[in-house]
């Protein structure tokens, strides 16, 4: 028998024990008033014995959480006295607190943290993060059940240690109040007597004092932070805001919207790298290389043949017209009249209230950081060499490159490969693998596409250098020992976005980056100053502009009115989309993110060959997989794979966000035919494999029976 189940199975009857031969009856007040003088007396005669047993009893009550603890508090005053009732309970409790607490860790926290981990991350990281002083505004405040806070506090990870130290001190208050009660122990007619409503409410206050203190504690690093930096009596404005792509737009927007006084700084484009060089440009061009696509299957649809004849210099004159029509929706004049003062020019902020623009000095209470990010340029040798294009400089390109070849397989590289491929450039992708942050499925299905377009793919190889040799530009590629020799004619970068920080005067103001070059900011979007906000691409975690601007809501609230109060960001339903044909959209967790994080989940997986809407268009392709905590229809995370993926994922996105499971999708009406569907179909395999077995067995003897 392994040793968990045997455990549980030992305190089980331990504690029905306790109940069976009605043991508590010995704990109860009336019964240890008629014992109190003979206690007095053993103890007298006996007092190491009495001590030791009087103490280990203390810890198998509170260890099992059995009831009956006050009571022995009262007793510890009215045999040891206050001194020696104080210290031996004191101990007592804080161990036999510390056995509850292992206890649940050892026996529950894996499977709450599995089954629950998803919802617990915001709760681990505030325990992790605060929790001691958490633990002991509770331990002061006896409206709490201690057995209680023991037994959810071992769910947590709170170090050992630190439970017990803290538990340790913030009991004493509360056993002094019961040892020296339990001194007068002959008078006390019930356990109410000891609190009164005035002591009561002094140890709520108390129990308040630790999450003042750590206001006040906030304060102070506050204080600290700002310490040698002269702040200004008054200020010109409420926010700044330093970059206008999506995350500026929508801080700059809102902070207009409710009457602050707010000034954008934008030292090129308005509408950031989305608008010009990232979103809209690329759509664009996904567009005119999906009507070539069309075109090269009009056979499927029951057309003999369909021809296509362009002028590459065309489509991207149409690209830019595009732009140029999206563009009055974050132009300057937009915005001026929406009340924000914008500023052209280049931002440097100089100290925590004062931004710099080319000179100019402004002031202001709040500052955001919005500076978006640049494409990540490798430091390969010889790169110097290559004229290469990246996301940002490829849309000034006239010519279709013959043989372009493309560093990276993520979004990027996938999206634009199987366009250039469909205007007909001979495309090499290289990568470790396609859409390495989805599941392998998912990159597999593409990666087949993209070879039956005529993409060449050369996974699992890292450029290590470039050269040119006799004209001819190469690319050489490592796999272990095995090298690979490509030649091209043009390079295309896509290798991820780099924060755009530099500049900004971060180092003069020790405002720390992380690991992946981001500004380091809490989950407020606060970085070390308190005023000072980051948000979208170059706060993290996520590069979608759609993210950006879910950042950016909190960002302006927190800024305006986090005095009054301040919302964390919740990431939890974040969706993205892949762009490619067939598209590949996902929220939530991915079957590769919950494995890594050891959460247990189910797999509900509807293939769209099945549907009839992607039958009809000639798109049956990909699949819908959803994953859900093991036997209920609560959303972990979902992803699809098909056309228009992207769309058909909001209604998984709507579920999470707002707490729906897969019964509601399920119970909700879909037009037919629709590719949302897919779905309702989805949610129809969940409900199958969780199809009531036994219930259903007695429903057909049921209806067998109504036949006669």
């Amino acid at each position: 028998m392994h040793k968990r189940p045997l455990f549980i199975i030992t305190i089980a009857l331990l504690i029905g024990a306790f109940f069976l031969f009605d043991l508590g009856r010995l704990l109860s007040l009336e019964y240890l008033q008629s014992r109190r003088m003979g206690l007095v007396d053993y103890f007298q005669s006996n007092p190491f014995s009495m001590a030791l047993g009087f103490f280990l009893l203390y810890v198998a009550v509170t260890g099992l959480s059995l009831p009956g603890a006050a009571v022995l508090t009262l007793v510890a005053g009215a045999v040891f006295g206050i001194f020696w009732g104080m210290l031996i309970v004191s101990l007592a409790a804080t161990l036999g607190a510390t056995l509850a607490f292992l206890l649940s860790r050892f026996l529950l926290r894996d499977w709450v943290q599995i089954r629950f981990g998803d919802r617990l991350g915001a709760i681990n990281a505030g325990i992790e993060k605060d929790g001691a002083f958490y633990l002991f505004g509770l331990r002061l405040v006896p409206l709490f059940p201690f057995f209680v806070i023991n037994l959810l506090m071992g769910l947590t990870p709170m170090p050992v240690r630190t439970y017990a130290w803290v538990s340790l001190v913030g009991m004493l208050a509360g056993t002094l109040v019961y040892v020296n009660a339990g001194t007068q122990l002959g008078q006390l007619e019930s356990l109410s007597d000891i609190l009164s409503p005035g002591l009561v409410g002094s140890f709520v206050l108390l129990g308040l004092f630790p999450l003042l203190a750590r206001r006040v504690l906030d304060g102070l690093r506050a204080r600290q932070c700002y310490k040698g930096w002269e702040k200004p009596t008054r200020f010109d404005r409420n926010i700044i805001v330093i970059g206008a792509g999506s995350g500026g737009l929508i801080t700059a927007c809102i902070a207009a919207a409710v009457k602050a006084k707010v000034t954008l700084i934008e030292r090129d484009k308005m509408g950031g790298d989305c608008l010009n060089t990232g979103c809209v440009p690329s759509k664009a061009l996904i567009r005119s290389a999906r009507f070539i696509a069309d075109a090269k299957r009009a056979d499927e649809l029951g057309f003999q043949r369909a021809e296509i004849r362009f002028d590459f210099a065309e489509v991207m004159a149409r690209v830019h017209r595009v732009i140029k029509t999206i563009e009055p929706h974050d132009s300057v004049a937009r915005y001026t009249r929406l009340g924000v003062e914008v500023i052209r020019g280049t931002a440097r902020i100089i100290s925590p209230w004062k931004v710099d623009v080319d000179g100019e000095v402004l002031t202001s209470k709040n500052i955001v950081i919005a500076t978006g990010a640049r494409p990540f340029v490798p430091p390969l040798p010889g790169l110097e060499q290559i004229a290469y294009l990246t996301s940002d400089t490829l849309w000034e390109i006239r010519e279709l490159p013959r043989r372009l070849l493309i560093l990276g397989g993520g979004p990027i590289g996938c999206e634009l490969g199987q366009c250039f491929a469909r205007f007909g450039s001979e495309v090499t992708i290289v990568g470790p693998r396609l859409l390495p942050r989805e599941d392998e499925e998912a990159g597999n299905l593409l990666a087949e596409r993209l070879r039956k377009e005529g993409v060449r793919l050369v996974l699992g190889y890292r450029v290590t250098a470039f050269r040119v040799e006799k004209g001819v530009q190469l690319a050489i590629c490592h796999k272990g020992e095995d090298e690979q020799r490509l030649e091209f004619d043009q390079l295309l970068l896509a290798l991820g976005r780099a924060p755009n920080t530099r500049g900004l005067g971060l180092e003069e103001l020790k405002i720390p980056l992380t690991r992946k070059g981001t500004i380091e900011t809490n989950e407020f979007l606060q970085t070390r100053f308190p005023n000072i906000f980051a948000c979208g691409d170059v706060a993290g975690p996520y590069q979608y502009t759609h993210a950006a601007a879910h950042q950016a809501w909190h960002a302006a609230v927190n800024a305006l009115f986090g005095a009054l109060r301040r919302f964390r960001v919740d990431y939890s339903a974040i969706p993205h989309t892949t762009y490619t044909e067939p598209e590949v959209a996902r929220v939530g967790l991915s079957e590769k993110e919950a494995q890594a994080q050891g959460i247990e989940y189910e797999v509900s997986r509807f293939d769209l060959a099945e549907l009839d809407r992607a039958i009809t268009d000639e798109v049956a392709e990909g699949f819908v997989k959803v994953l859900t905590v093991p036997g209920r229809d609560r959303i972990l995370g979902a992803m699809i794979v098909g056309e228009h993926a992207g769309e058909l994922i909001t209604e998984f996105v709507t579920a999470m966000r707002h707490g729906l499971g897969l019964n509601k999708i399920l119970g909700t009406v879909h037009a037919y035919p629709t590719l949302s569907e897919a779905n309702r179909y989805t949610a129809g395999v969940w409900k199958r494999a969780h199809a009531p077995e036994r219930l259903l067995g007695w429903v057909e003897r049921f209806h067998g029976w109504r036949r006669g």
